[in-house]
């Protein structure tokens, strides 16, 4: 779909208009994606690889269905995420997660900029990634009539966001790393550490037999 220079604004970080045609357009778009993947219930893993593909507007083809349904769902365990409804993401198209990764219900993702969720990742229900953002000073901020903002978040592999866990824009999520129920994570956890609290904050360093040098 066109992409305006609002929406090029917003993929950089740059203060942009929100009520941006382009991006209503494709909020409106995600919304209706979002709908009709969470209106599944308990569909085929194949039908909810294809409406999950459609928030994120993701073209790659289906591989060709298999007749035993066990063997036909297990085409997928290399190419797309385990995502449990309900869900909610602002644009889809800035969204990127990765193969073995489980997402569970009530997940609210504002992925303004690009958010990216590695491989073998494990979310708890109730998790929230904010990478919109608006400016702090009112006189600029303006309610709906002013810009708002956005910053990238990224969570590596192996990860594991404990349940009701806020993540806030700009922050890495290293991997390995374990963040606690709850927590809500305003700057980058190293790898291989158990964050926890508000603001989350490093409570020890996980030992693990992975290479976490890597």
């Amino acid at each position: 779909m066109a992409q305006s220079k609002e929406w090029q604004k917003m993929l950089r970080g740059e203060l942009y208009w929100a009520w941006d045609e382009d991006l209503q357009a494709n909020r409106t778009r995600c919304k209706k994606a979002c709908d009709e993947f969470n209106a599944a219930g308990s569909a085929s893993r194949r039908r909810k690889v294809e409406l999950w593909r459609n928030i994120l507007m993701d073209t790659r083809p289906m591989p060709p269905m298999h007749s035993d349904p066990k063997e036909d769902e297990a085409l997928f365990e290399e190419t797309d995420p385990f995502v449990d409804g309900p869900i909610s993401v602002d644009h889809g198209l800035n969204f990127k997660v990765g193969k073995g990764t489980f997402l569970n219900f009530n997940l609210l993702v504002l992925d303004t900029c690009l958010i990216t969720i590695g491989e073998n990742v494990l979310f708890g229900p109730n998790v929230c990634i904010y990478g919109a953002t608006h400016p702090m000073d009112p006189a600029v901020r303006r309610g709906l009539k002013g810009p708002e903002g956005g910053k990238e978040v990224h969570i590596e592999d192996d990860v594991w966001i404990g349940g009701s866990a806020i993540i806030l824009g700009g922050v890495r999520v290293g991997r390995g790393s374990t963040v606690g129920a709850g927590s809500v994570v305003t700057k980058d956890v190293p790898p291989f550490h158990f964050v926890a609290g508000n603001p989350a904050r490093v409570i020890r360093r996980i030992e693990s037999e992975m290479d976490t040098e890597q």
